[in-house]
């Protein structure tokens, strides 16, 4: 009889730990003027992708979605998804992340900033602002647009802008970069832009990542410019409005690739960065793409190095 329950006991051992080895789970982060429920691109986002990768995954909300993704700075909206994250019994041992449009500067955030997060292992972003935007798209739905373009035309290097409306974090003017080096809260601090200010830990915990997909939509007109989504630049002190644009510097040609900051070049040079383009307006993803570049990443086996704790570097154990 003992031997009997010892087989039972080490029977369901075994099959808790094949579960553990083949779902690790997935969380999508929306984009600006969207929410979990749904949007206007594949329709219920997160279900398409648990339906095709048969993984496990949510959908992480922001207060109550739409308008928080315009008017909740984003390093707010980074502490309330890090705090959710850590809550989810779920993902105590990693999980990958899908971020869409601005969900990704928040999915960045996550990776960067969340003291004591479980690890991340895969990251997909889709149409993400990772260099910043030279534009801000007009708020065209919802009773408070009209608030929310008067602040975009209040200003956006204000200080009641850059704490009112979350695009302003990460708007990048290449003709004044003093300025948006001293102004802009969120994406200097994320790309470990400023001078005798950049912090080792938020690179070390970026190039933990197994893998990094970045897809740019080749008829993107939200991101300006749409190679933001690669880590592409115009060049500092040029104007992109002038007749004759200037010459986009790609990921590769920038301070920040070459310089290291954030850890982009360790990934690419370790084999770790797919650099995807597709067809398609913004975050217009079609399915067939959607199975070739990100189901896959969701439906990896977790790597057989040893993961450790990012604060304390012991094993994490079940």
């Amino acid at each position: 009889m003992g031997i009997k329950r010892f087989s039972v006991v080490v029977a369901i051992t075994l099959l808790a730990l094949v579960h553990v080895s083949v779902s690790v789970p997935f969380i999508v982060l929306h984009g600006i003027q969207a929410d979990c429920s749904y949007d206007s691109f594949n329709g219920n986002f997160t279900e398409l992708l648990r339906n095709l990768s048969g993984s496990p995954g949510s959908c992480v909300e922001v207060g109550n979605g739409i308008l928080d993704s315009w008017i909740m700075p984003l390093t707010k909206q980074v502490e309330i998804v890090c705090e959710k994250v850590k809550n989810m019994e779920e993902l105590r041992q990693g999980y990958n992340i899908v971020g869409r449009s601005q969900g990704n500067l928040v999915a960045r955030g996550l990776i960067e900033f969340c003291d004591d997060g479980p690890p991340v292992y895969n990251y997909i972003s889709l149409a993400g602002p990772h260099a910043g935007i030279c534009s801000i798209p007009w708020c065209t739905y919802g009773k408070w647009c009209n608030e929310v373009n008067t602040l975009i035309e209040k200003g956006l290097y204000t200080d009641f802008v850059q704490d009112h409306l979350a695009p302003s974090g990460y708007y990048k003017i290449p003709s004044d970069i003093p300025k948006y080096l001293e102004s802009a809260k969120y994406l200097p601090i994320l790309n470990n832009e400023k001078p005798n200010q950049r912090n080792s830990t938020y690179k070390d915990r970026f190039t933990s990542l197994n893998n990094l997909v970045l897809v740019m939509f080749q008829n993107d007109s939200a991101i300006i410019p749409k190679e933001s989504s690669w880590f592409g630049v115009f060049p500092d002190g040029t104007n992109p409005n002038d007749t004759s644009p200037p010459p986009l510097l790609s990921a590769q040609q920038t301070p920040l690739y070459i310089e290291d900051w954030i850890g982009l070049k360790t990934l690419d040079v370790a084999g770790k960065v797919q650099f995807v383009s597709v067809p398609g307006q913004h975050v217009e993803m079609a399915t067939p793409d959607i199975i070739k570049y990100v189901v896959p990443l969701l439906q990896n086996k977790p790597s057989s190095v040893q993961r450790l704790n990012r604060k304390t570097k012991e094993p994490l154990r079940p």
